[in-house]
């Protein structure tokens, strides 16, 4: 008979950090499918048990903010990555906020979930690291000329949020394409003074 060694503290923590990684993911792909999800469906795509869903997220509540941070957090790290791989910082720019659109429609489907008090700190705190990304975006385009300096991210951040209203479909892309060459047009213009 073989001896199974002790679990240790350490072995535990990394299986639980895991297991809250693997419920993450599981709930972003599925709230972007259904807002309404069961839990229990969560769990199972997680592969965990209900009860180490619920370690993890006592409420759908916490779930659904640590879902949306997770991948608020992640795409504000991909900024870097959208310029390395295209050949022009205004594609790189336009895939970005592409991508940050349909992350913040998951986040409009979820509803009553993200209006509470601390679904506004999660929103708030991922204001920072979203503006220091399209920071980077902007002075790529403002190098590459596609962008007149001056124009402030945060201002940027609030003119694209069109993007975030466009129909999910085939019809919301060709919008938003639209609208996306209408606001090149302006960015290339240096902003008004204040």
């Amino acid at each position: 008979m073989t001896v199974q060694p002790p679990t240790t503290y350490g072995t535990q923590r990394k299986a639980a950090a895991r297991n809250r990684v693997a419920i993450i993911e599981a709930a972003h792909e599925l709230f972007a499918q259904n807002p309404l999800v069961p839990l229990s469906e969560v769990a199972k795509r997680a592969g965990v048990g209900a009860g180490t869903l619920y370690r993890h997220f006592p409420t759908r509540e916490d779930l659904i903010l640590a879902a949306y941070q997770h991948d608020i957090e992640r795409l504000t790290t991909t900024a870097d990555d959208a310029l390395e791989r295209h050949s022009s910082a205004k594609a790189a720019f336009i895939e970005w906020f592409e991508t940050l659109s349909a992350y913040i429609r998951i986040k409009h489907g979820l509803g009553d979930a993200l209006h509470s008090a601390a679904a506004q700190d999660v929103i708030s705190a991922s204001w920072a690291p979203t503006t220091a990304a399209v920071k980077k975006l902007v002075d790529a385009c403002v190098a590459e000329g596609t962008i007149a300096a001056g124009h402030d991210p945060a201002d940027i951040i609030m003119l694209m949020s069109f993007l975030w209203r466009v129909a999910n479909n085939d019809d919301g892309v060709t919008q938003g394409r639209r609208l996306i060459a209408t606001v090149f047009s302006g960015l290339e213009q240096a902003p008004p003074p204040a």
